[in-house]
């Protein structure tokens, strides 16, 4: 099995991150989440690689993550999501009074739903999916153990967590996510989070002024 590459992608007009994953040598592309802007950023790259974009992971379903799925959605492209955020999915304009003023989004069809306990496929790698609400309550969480890296979306960020004040989410929920499915991890494990910086999960359990350890 040759090293995986991941390209973290800044986008958007919010600086979201987007995750590109390939193995060295290999001729097929993960995304991990779809910001507005995320086709122009990840064409060149593909080509450039030599790579086939072949599946889309949704962390979740608000604006900032989907908008540039349908743009790259192919009919050979699979995309990964929960139907807790089907809405947010299927009708993205229900974002408009938390979105930048005069954003259009175009639907995403999700082509696979996932549930806590459900595993992926990463280029040879299992991924454990876990349900993480509490941001809103679709979020999911990508654990590739054998990388030890941990994609998050907006569940935890460095020194930070996600918003729990918009439709959907709750602090309760996002603490109790945090502690049982992102502080139980191994703490080596590097966290990706769909903003700001990597940390890792021992760096959040020490220092993490939001939400300690239970």
């Amino acid at each position: 099995m040759n090293s995986l590459r991941i390209k973290k992608m800044e986008l958007g007009p919010i600086g979201t991150n987007a995750y590109l994953v390939w193995e060295e040598g290999g001729k097929e592309a993960i995304l991990i989440d779809a910001p507005p802007e995320s086709k122009e950023e990840v064409i060149p790259i593909l080509e450039r690689e030599s790579l086939l974009l072949t599946e889309i992971w949704l962390t979740h379903g608000h604006w900032d993550h989907m908008a540039g799925a349908a743009e790259l959605a192919t009919s050979s492209v699979k995309v990964v999501g929960h139907l807790a955020d089907q809405m947010l999915f299927e009708k993205p304009a229900v974002m408009s009074t938390f979105a930048i003023p005069g954003m259009e989004f175009q639907p995403i069809a999700i082509t696979q739903w996932v549930e806590e306990g459900d595993t992926l496929d990463l280029l040879g790698r299992k991924v454990s999916v876990y349900h993480c609400p509490g941001h809103c309550p679709g979020n999911v969480i990508f654990f590739v153990e054998a990388e030890k890296i941990c994609f998050v979306g907006d569940v935890i960020f460095a020194q930070s967590i996600g918003r729990a004040d918009l439709p959907g989410g709750d602090f309760s929920t996002l603490e109790s996510s945090i502690q049982k499915k992102i502080y139980t991890l191994p703490e080596e494990t590097e966290i990706l989070p769909g903003h700001g910086p990597n940390t890792t999960v021992g760096n959040e359990r020490r220092g993490n002024p939001f939400v300690r350890p239970e």
